[in-house]
């Protein structure tokens, strides 16, 4: 829909395709990265999301990084360089309005899974 324009872009950005859950030093999930209710991030799993982002944006298409992982290391937060003072598209990374077809995954889940999951969720917490 947007190929065409040269004012704005729609570009997936797949840090957290292949990201795992960070572990302790016991092998248990790390939970500083995770907020009381151990769904949402806490402020050190924001940081380490939003540079993954940051990260992910600078990187030209077809050359993203597709995971995340948690080291909470501020030196690997990238910075524009001189050459590439932009976020990556695809017309900039050099795809243009070539006909090139990223990959397209399908889901890891299938969409039936999440229903009879969302079903079961409801009716266990109700009893």
């Amino acid at each position: 829909r947007y190929e065409q324009r040269e004012d704005f872009a729609v570009v997936t950005q797949p840090f957290f395709r292949n990201t795992l859950l960070p572990l302790d030093s016991t092998s248990k999930p790390d939970m500083s990265f995770f907020a009381a209710d151990c769904f949402h991030f806490s402020v050190r799993g924001y940081a380490e999301m939003a540079m993954a982002l940051w990260n992910n944006m600078l990187e030209p298409v077809g050359e993203k990084q597709t995971y995340n992982n948690f080291t909470h290391d501020r030196s690997k937060l990238r910075c524009p360089n001189p050459e590439k003072p932009f976020l990556s598209t695809r017309r900039n990374s050099g795809f243009g309005n070539s006909d090139l077809h990223l990959e397209e995954t399908e889901p890891s889940v299938p969409y039936w899974a999440v229903i009879v999951t969302a079903v079961a969720g409801v009716l266990v917490g109700s009893l």
